[in-house]
Parts: C-alpha cells; sequence; structure tokens
C-alpha cells in the first residue's frame, strides 16, 4: 500500500500514534503542485539553502549527500561535524551543470526559486534525466501555502522521512521538537512586535503567512503587519513608527546583521524616538533560523528567554 499525504500529515500532527514503518515504494507525493514517483530511497542527494541542508543532516542521512549549497550561514555545532565531508557545490545558487556533475538522483531545494533555468534546473527537465526534485512546502509559489504552523513543518520532516525511508528517526524528531515546543509558555503582556529581516532605505519585514507569524505567535507577540497575506512584505519606516512596536526582532545574518540593524534604527530620525530602540528592546534570531525549518523550534525556546529579559 502506498503512503498518503493525509496519513503522513495525521503521523505529523501526533493524531496516528502507531509503531515507525519501512517505506512503501513506489511513494507517490504531490509537491508544490508537482508529481513525484520515487521509487527507492535517494542515495544521492543535492541540497540546497541551510533548511534543506539541516534536515537532511537531523535526520542522520550525511552519507546520502553529494552536495551543499547556497547556505545562509555557519551549520549548527551539532551538525557540522557531520557535515564536514560534504562538498560544497557554491556559495550561491548553484547552476544545473554544477548539479549533475555531481550525479544526484534527488534534489532537496529549500526555495521553489532555486528550480529555475538559471538556476539547479527547472524540475521537469530534472526529471526527465531521472532527477527527483522537492521544494520546501513552506517556500511555495506556484501553488500558494496555507498559514504555516508548525504541523506543516512536522508534516515536512515525516515526508523526509518517508521518502528516505527513516520513518523512526523522523519520528524521532518531530517528538523532541514537540516536547520543546510545549515548553515554551506564550507571553501574556499583549506586546506587539515587527520582524525586520532585512532592507534599509524601507524594511522588509515579516508578514502574516510564514514563519515570521508563526515564531511570533508561539512568542505570544501580536505582529503590526498580521494582516498582510504573505510571508515577509516591504514596508515603510512611517508604517512602523505609527505602529510603535513594543518589541523589534532583528534577523542576523552575514550581509546585514543585527548590530548593523541597531546601528541603522539608533541613526535614523525616523526610527530612532521608537520606544523599542531607545530602550533596546531588541531579539535576535540568526537567518538560517528565519526561514521554514528545524531550527525554527529551537528559536522560538531561544528567543522566548530573550523575551522574558526584556522590561517594559
Amino acid at each position: 500500500m502506498r503512503h498518503s499525504l493525509s496519513l503522513l500529515a495525521a503521523l505529523a500532527a501526533g493524531l496516528l500514534t502507531v509503531p515507525a514503518m519501512a517505506t512503501d515504494y513506489p511513494l507517490v507525493l504531490d509537491n508544490c503542485g508537482f508529481a513525484l514517483d520515487i521509487a527507492a530511497a535517494p542515495q544521492r542527494v543535492v541540497a540546497i539553502k541551510s533548511t534543506a541542508a539541516e534536515l537532511l543532516l537531523s535526520l542522520g542521512l550525511e552519507k546520502q549527500l553529494v552536495g551543499l549549497a547556497f547556505l545562509d550561514g555557519p551549520l549548527p555545532e551539532a551538525l557540522a561535524g557531520a557535515a564536514a565531508g560534504i562538498p560544497v557545490l557554491s556559495e550561491k545558487l548553484p547552476s544545473q551543470e554544477v548539479v549533475l556533475e555531481v550525479e544526484p538522483d534527488f534534489v532537496y531545494g529549500g526555495w521553489e526559486s532555486n528550480f529555475a533555468a538559471d538556476g539547479a534546473g527547472e524540475r521537469p527537465t530534472l526529471q526527465q534525466l531521472g532527477v527527483a526534485s522537492y521544494v520546501a512546502p513552506a517556500a511555495c509559489r506556484s501553488v500558494k501555502p496555507a498559514k504555516l504552523g508548525f504541523d506543516q513543518l512536522f508534516g515536512e520532516i515525516t515526508e523526509m522521512g518517508a521518502i528516505f525511508d527513516v520513518e523512526d528517526r523522523a519520528a524521532t524528531l518531530v517528538a523532541e521538537q514537540k516536547a520543546a515546543l510545549d515548553g515554551v509558555v506564550a507571553d501574556t503582556r499583549g506586546l506587539t512586535a515587527v520582524w525586520y529581516s532585512s532592507g534599509t532605505k524601507a524594511p522588509y519585514v515579516g508578514a502574516g503567512s510564514n514563519a515570521p507569524a508563526m515564531i511570533m505567535e508561539a512568542l505570544g507577540l501580536e505582529n503590526i503587519f498580521a494582516r498582510v497575506d504573505e510571508g515577509w512584505t516591504s514596508a515603510s519606516w512611517e508604517a512602523v513608527v505609527d505602529a510603535n512596536p513594543d518589541v523589534i526582532v532583528l534577523v542576523d545574518a552575514a550581509w546585514n546583521s543585527a548590530e548593523a540593524k541597531k546601528k541603522l534604527l539608533a541613526e535614523n530620525p525616523i526610527t530612532s524616538k521608537l520606544d523599542a530602540v531607545v530602550n533596546q528592546r531588541y531579539l535576535i534570531i540568526p537567518f538560517p533560523a528565519s526561514e521554514a525549518g528545524i531550527r525554527n523550534v529551537p528559536a522560538v525556546v531561544d528567543m522566548a528567554g530573550q523575551l522574558a529579559g526584556l522590561s517594559f
């Protein structure tokens, strides 16, 4: 019997409690509107973006990884050792030629845009070449995903476990993440927040439907841009000032650090008088943890601790 997405979703949501079992191939999936028919567990895998690489490494699949690419920052210490021998094919988005040189049978992309003619290759083209491709569901654009919740993330972990026939490892990882998330107590002070991802002249902020919204809701923060039905959106400093958020979440990226953001906010006449800026009410999240992936739950735990330490 083939696995169904409804079964996988139910397992991830904790609605079913059955012993982990071996995958019954072929495994038929609909991934971001693209049909996958996986005949056997992939053996030669390329992971593009940190979210894809970190999930596979967390499932103990380093021996199947023949290449990493377009990582958003250093891997977590717990995963860095396992990844030590895996080639980094490109610091940026790899070309199809670079990807095919390592003869993969599976390419896992953290963004749907990774699969472009001027990138890793279009999905139908890769399929014709015998290479399966998978897009992180939260990053789908061909089919607009539902508002992201942790159950969807757990579903992706479970689905990867089925694809690679490591369902027991996936179940363990989901259980660990659920336990950590259950230990977080949401703040009850009615605080508002803005998620400052990037941008200088105008801020690029977390909106209402992807990882930023999910994380802020778990923390008990009211996102001032929650009504925008996107994952992220371009805003204006004037809109931020008008909302005067109690807390500012700063995404710490190598190309736009949290410290650089603090400096800009303090020096910008429009934002310098914000209560959160004057009182340094910041929460910091590393960029690789700011997109939908296995770092979201640890980020919530860490940021809850940061939030508890702020005074108002």
